[in-house]
Parts: C-alpha cells; sequence; structure tokens
C-alpha cells in the first residue's frame, strides 16, 4: 500500500479538510503542481484555480484563490485567501 500524504485546506472562515490523502493538484502561481507523500519541502504562492485531493479513487475538488501551498515532511498546508468546494 502506498504511504498517504496528511494534507490540511484552510481558509479565512474554517478549516475545509484535514486529514490523509493519496495527491494533491494544486494552481501554483508559478505553475500547477502535484504532491504526494514524502515529496521534497517547499513554498509556494497559489492562483485562482482548481485545487484537487485525490483519495482512494475519489477526486475532490476546490475552488482556490490566492494564499500559499507549504510542504514539510509532516504534510501539505494550503492557506487559502479564499476556498470553497467545487459544486457538481
Amino acid at each position: 500500500m502506498a504511504a498517504k500524504l496528511h494534507f490540511s485546506l484552510v481558509s479565512p472562515e474554517r478549516e475545509l479538510f484535514s486529514g490523509l490523502v493519496d495527491q494533491v493538484d494544486a494552481p501554483g502561481a508559478e505553475g500547477d503542481f502535484g504532491v504526494l507523500a514524502d515529496h521534497a519541502p517547499f513554498m509556494t504562492a497559489l492562483k485562482e484555480g482548481e485545487l484537487r485531493v485525490h483519495n482512494d479513487g475519489k477526486v475532490t475538488v476546490y475552488q482556490v484563490r490566492g494564499g500559499f501551498a507549504d510542504v514539510t515532511p509532516e504534510g501539505l498546508t494550503v492557506l487559502a485567501e479564499h476556498a470553497a468546494e467545487a459544486e457538481g
């Protein structure tokens, strides 16, 4: 079984998600990127777009606008200026 990534998505209003996932794809200011477990640490600004959370064959999509993504040995934290689960 593949290792899981601890992921947390936080907006000023509330924490939208916190838990273990397979992969997160995010809209970086310098280009979209994906994060898996044991990814090298980095920090980047986010642009407006879709943040996709992959877990056990299911994909959950959030619309994000601005903020930062921080990858550490403990996992990925996204601090978004605005975030909401996509409709549909």
